[in-house]
């Protein structure tokens, strides 16, 4: 199998490129790519014909989006993940966003756009903040947002990369803020907080979501909770010095996925990771510096989910 090094110019294309993998070579059956991709059966057909049709299905895929398929398989098989999505490298590019956040975004909308009531959970930074903000204007008042993160800076005003107001906005679905700090000013304070009944409310409904999406930041010199102002450079060192490599919502955890134990943790604000036995929990990740986080989250079955890129997920292959 090999693939074409221009770059995909149709969605449409690329779904037929997706759907013809998922028959041809991963031998999926008309049902099974229709529940992956979330589509009735007939568009799933049409799907398998149009690769065919368009030259995309000979003896491989010939789309550049066949290497990503693969890599995407061998990331599901290797970390026992329910759901991988790999997108294409831009050698050219520095950016941490481009291409997860796109693919995200889809991902997003391909849930919100289900009649069924589902009950969404999201996280904060960078990458999420961009795909949120690709989403289309969408009316599903049968859905329910919780945030899992506080989104009150230091100085107090509102955090930047709290993504569930523009959410909101966008969807038209009921949510649910987490009206507090990222990060407490001391454990006695966040346990103050946690118990006031209207952040119970949140905290009960973070615990069960049907489906979350997260961001993962690094522990480096340039480390978004640092960047951001909500630790200091002596808490980020003593933190890398326990070991710590990366964080999730706020909950900073080692090489082995487990929780730094007191530095930040004992203050920070936010819901735990939701379940992995209950919740599909999505991670949006690409890049050198994440690669130990994306490493432990993976390994460790912190979450069961990933959107990352073709270099990132060859690095995770061959680590």
């Amino acid at each position: 199998m090999a693939a074409r090094q221009d770059p995909p110019a149709n969605p449409r294309l690329d779904e037929a490129a997706r759907a013809g993998w998922l028959y041809y070579i991963a031998g999926n059956t008309q049902d099974q790519i229709a529940s992956t991709l979330g589509i009735s059966r007939q568009s799933a057909q049409r799907l398998v014909s149009l690769a065919v049709s368009e030259g995309l299905i000979k003896v491989r895929v010939d789309h550049p989006i066949a290497n990503c398929l693969d890599l995407a398989a061998r990331l599901r098989k290797r970390f026992t993940l329910d759901l991988v999505e790999v997108v294409p490298s831009d050698p050219n590019s520095t950016s941490t966003t481009l291409g997860i956040a796109e693919a995200a975004a889809g991902e997003i909308e391909r849930r919100l756009r289900s009649e069924e009531p589902i009950l969404m959970a999201i996280g904060t930074g960078r990458t999420l903040k961009a795909a949120i903000e690709q989403l289309p204007p969408m009316d599903c008042p049968q859905h329910r947002i919780v945030s899992l993160t506080g989104n009150i800076s230091p100085d107090g005003s509102a955090a930047f990369y709290n993504v569930i107001f523009t959410m909101a906005d966008r969807i038209k679905a009921r949510s649910f803020p987490m009206p507090l700090p990222v990060i407490a000013s001391s454990a006695e304070e966040r346990a103050m907080l946690l118990r006031q009944p209207m952040i119970q409310t949140t905290l009960a409904l973070a615990e069960r979501p049907d489906i979350t999406f997260v961001g993962i930041g690094d522990l480096g010199p340039k480390a978004p909770l640092f960047q951001d102002g909500f630790i200091t450079e002596q808490e980020l060192k003593a933190l890398q010095k326990a070991g710590g490599v990366a964080e999730i919502v706020g909950w900073v955890f080692d090489r082995d996925g487990r929780l730094i134990e007191g530095i930040i943790n004992e203050r920070v604000a936010s819901a735990p990771i939701p379940s992995r036995e209950q919740s599909l929990v999505i991670a949006l990740a690409k890049g050198e510096n994440k690669l130990p986080g994306i490493m432990a989250a993976v390994n460790r079955r912190l979450v069961n989910g990933l959107i990352t890129d073709e270099r990132t997920a060859e690095s995770l292959l061959d680590a």
